[in-house]
Formats: structure tokens, C-alpha cells, sequence
């Protein structure tokens, strides 16, 4: 187990000074999948931070805000204001700083890049204790190596960074219902760079001629002239609130198998019709549908699941549909199945979006040979020249990240530089041997395979 501290920034110093061998890490909101929130036996910190604390530049359109703070209580601050973030991920109940250290991606980085591309500088706290601040013209080695460095250069303390303005809280949304993969592909090659936001549901469990099957949605924000009367009244206003919650008891093996999964994908796919155009929808809506749904991680059962996220670039598109019919055949239900195009990365060694297709699948953990199917998916990936997602790994391998990062060293050597004593770790940075500290050690003990941890 790790010692839990929820700390205000002064006291952090000699949180520092005090920690044993197994070092230190600062922890979001735990949403990653796996065990990059994980520190076993070592020092985890929870920074405090109220959202109030945030300075918008109206001027500028610029946000500073601590670290600890969520993009969900962000939200309800700039929204009201007429200011987006530059960058969701797929929930909004992470933090700032993990962000941060995950360069997370939405449905827009084909268009507009991930977090790290918007950031203006870094208040970051160093192995020693002292606060430095980075930015892409000021120590750009420390800058970039700490965007999506998941936690392992220092201590975020405070970030800023781009808005996006809104006239409206609402989203502009076209659908389409895709018959099969090749169409899926072919409507998104297309058409996607119009517009700001895109992303597929893809149907796992479909096979033959209708293998891929999906449903594309593009959204743009509503500008005021979209709105009703009723609407245009209060053109900004913002909810976001959970609706339903999953029942307090589920059977120990969930409620997610093959015959439920392959009934929601049936409904999913008839419900949606053939071509709809410009439908209204909330931010939360859009952006954030599960989180509309508390614990909705308790349906997969006792033993949780895995996620897997991978990239691989475009002309690879075989290589998609063998992994896309890898795991149709292989009866490992996935109802949450996410596609979405990615454009050019940035400078950080260890982001993870290039160009290219991006998947994500939630994987039941109780599937016969999870694991082995899995590696079997990364050797794929990898001789296609793709890579996974750190911020949603619970099971690659060392090798596998070598191949997939191939700047790991240039990562390795800025990180080495500002905690040469190798004071900042977690299980996954053990597990994998990121570091030049953790180079020799084996995989720990603590990796999560219960979704969110």
C-alpha cells in the first residue's frame, strides 16, 4: 500500500525530504487505467486547489489554474463565461495536471493537437524541493518532457494555458450510421478535417460484411443563432450532473458479457438513423456520456476490465481491420469501443498521439486469455510502427514501449537530469522501466486491472 497525503503546495518540500526508497508521485483523480496513479509502498500526493483560484485572461484567452483543480469544476467556471478548454478527454473528472502528465487527446486533435499544444507554461516542483517554471521557451527539454510525461519529472503545481471561446453551452451535432468499416474509414478520411470535433463508436462484435460497423459523430459549438428562443435566453448555461447510477448489487461476474453486449451494439447500431444533421446536444452530453452514469465501471464485475488504447499511422489501415477482427473473433465483449483520427503530434518524447487511426477498447478482465490476446493485438500494432497509451496500459511490456517510443532515451536522459537520485516513480514507471532508476527493477505488484483506479 502507499501512503496517501492530500498536501496545500507549501508543504510538499518536506513531504519530499521525508519519503523512503519507493519515492514519490502526484495523483490526480486516479482515472487512469492501470497503474500509472500507483505508487505501492512509496509516498502518492493529492494537491489541493480550488477552481476560484483560477485567472482567466480575457485578453490573452488564457486560464491559469492549480494543478489539483478538475476540468469538470473548470468547466462550470469558464463555461458560464463563454470559455472552453482546448482539449477534453473522453471524462472530465481528471485534473489539470493530469492533463498534464498524460497529454490527453479529444475528439478534436485532428484539428487542434493534444493538451501539451496548448500549453502556455508549467509551474513545476523539482526532486530537491525548488519550483522552477517551464514553458516552450524556457527550458523547452524539461517543458516537453514533462508534457505527457506522466508524473515523472516533477510535481505540477499550476498551469496555463489556451481557452477556446463559445458563444453557447450547446454542440452542433451531424450522425451518421456506417454500414462497415471501409465506409466508416473512407467518411472519416474525408470529411473529418471540416470540422473541429469527430469521433466513431465501433460495433466489436460485428463480423462479415458488416465488420466495423460504427457510428460517426461530428459536433462543432453551437454558435447563438442555432438556438431556440428558450435556449437564447440563457445561451450559456451549464449543468453537468450525473443521471443514474448502476445498482449497489451486481452479480459477481457483471453485467457485461457477449449476449448482452452484441443486444446493446444491435440497438446502438438500429437506433441511431442512416444521416441526422445539426441536433443540439450538451457539452456533458458530447463530450462526457459516462460520466452521466455513476460507477459506471462496476457493470464489468468484480474483476473490472482492461482498456487498451493504441495508434497506428495512416496507410495501416489492414492492420486496423486485423485487430478489429482479432478481437470480433476472439469473444472478448467490448460495448465501449472508440475510434477517432489523430494528427500531427508535438514535441513531448512520450506523447502519445501521432498521425494516424486511434482505438480504444474496454476489455472484460474475467475473459478467458485477456492478457495473451492482448499482446498479441501490441505485436500488430507494433510492426505496423504504432504505439499505446501510457495513461491506459495495464499490461504491454517494456520492449513494447521501447518500440512504440522510440525518443524514450532523449526522455530518460531530461528526467535523469532533474531527479538524478530517482525521487519521482510509480508502478508503471517500474513495471516498464521508464526511468534510468527503474531500469533494473522487475514489474510491481501493483498494477490495477479493475478499470478506473
Amino acid at each position: 500500500m502507499a501512503e496517501m497525503l492530500e498536501l496545500p503546495d507549501q508543504e510538499l518540500a518536506a513531504a519530499l525530504a521525508a519519503a523512503n526508497q519507493r519515492g514519490v508521485l502526484a495523483r490526480g483523480l486516479g482515472r487512469c487505467y492501470g497503474d500509472a496513479a500507483q505508487n505501492a509502498g512509496g509516498l502518492v500526493l493529492r494537491l489541493q486547489g480550488a477552481v476560484d483560484q483560477a485567472l482567466i485572461d480575457p485578453v490573452a484567452a488564457t486560464a491559469t489554474v492549480p494543478a489539483g483543480v478538475s476540468i469538470d469544476e473548470l468547466l462550470h467556471h469558464i463555461v458560464p463565461r463563454g470559455w472552453f478548454v482546448p482539449v477534453t478527454a473522453g471524462t472530465r473528472l481528471i485534473t489539470v495536471g493530469g492533463a498534464v502528465g498524460s497529454d490527453i487527446h479529444g475528439k478534436n486533435h485532428h484539428v487542434d493537437g493534444s493538451f501539451g499544444n496548448h500549453v502556455v507554461s508549467l509551474r513545476l516542483m523539482l526532486a530537491d524541493g525548488s519550483v522552477v517554471t517551464v514553458a516552450p521557451d524556457r527550458d523547452p527539454e524539461l517543458f516537453w518532457a514533462t508534457i505527457g510525461g506522466m508524473g515523472l519529472t516533477g510535481i505540477v503545481l499550476a498551469v496555463t494555458f489556451r481557452l477556446l471561446p463559445i458563444e453557447t453551452s450547446r454542440m452542433s451535432v451531424d450522425t451518421r450510421r456506417m454500414p462497415d468499416l471501409d465506409s466508416l474509414l473512407a467518411e472519416m478520411s474525408s470529411g473529418d478535417d471540416a470540422v473541429r470535433y469527430s469521433v466513431a463508436w465501433v460495433d466489436m462484435l460485428a463480423r462479415g460484411r458488416s465488420l466495423g460497423r460504427g457510428v460517426l459523430d461530428r459536433g462543432e459549438h453551437a454558435s447563438l443563432a442555432q438556438l431556440s428562443e428558450a435556449q437564447a435566453a440563457a445561451p450559456l448555461a451549464y449543468r453537468a450532473r450525473q443521471l443514474v447510477s448502476v445498482p449497489p448489487v451486481i452479480p459477481p461476474s457483471g453485467l457485461l458479457n457477449h449476449l448482452t453486449v452484441a443486444a446493446f451494439n444491435e440497438f446502438w447500431f438500429r437506433k441511431t438513423p442512416t444521416h441526422s444533421t445539426g441536433h443540439l446536444k450538451s457539452i456533458p452530453g458530447f463530450f462526457h456520456p459516462l460520466d452521466m452514469v455513476g460507477d459506471w465501471n462496476r457493470l464489468y464485475g468484480a474483476n473490472g476490465f482492461l482498456q487498451y488504447q493504441f495508434v497506428v499511422p495512416f496507410g495501416a489501415e489492414q492492420t486496423l481491420r486485423a485487430v478489429i477482427e482479432r478481437v470480433a473473433t476472439s469473444g472478448a465483449a467490448s460495448f465501449l469501443a472508440v475510434l477517432k483520427r489523430c494528427g500531427a503530434g508535438n514535441l513531448a518524447p512520450l506523447s502519445f498521439p501521432t498521425p494516424g487511426w486511434t482505438l480504444t477498447l474496454d476489455i472484460p478482465a474475467r475473459a478467458g486469455g485477456v492478457v495473451e490476446l492482448l499482446h498479441e493485438l501490441d505485436r500488430m500494432v507494433l510492426d505496423a510502427g504504432g504505439r499505446h497509451y501510457l495513461a491506459k496500459d495495464a499490461t504491454t511490456t517494456p520492449e513494447a514501449i521501447r518500440r512504440g517510443y522510440p525518443r524514450l532515451a532523449e526522455w530518460q536522459a531530461v528526467q535523469a537530469r532533474v531527479d538524478p537520485g530517482g525521487r519521482w516513480q510509480s508502478d508503471l514507471a517500474r513495471r516498464l522501466r521508464l526511468t534510468v532508476s527503474t531500469a533494473g527493477t522487475s514489474a510491481s505488484a501493483g498494477a490495477n486491472r479493475g478499470g478506473l483506479s
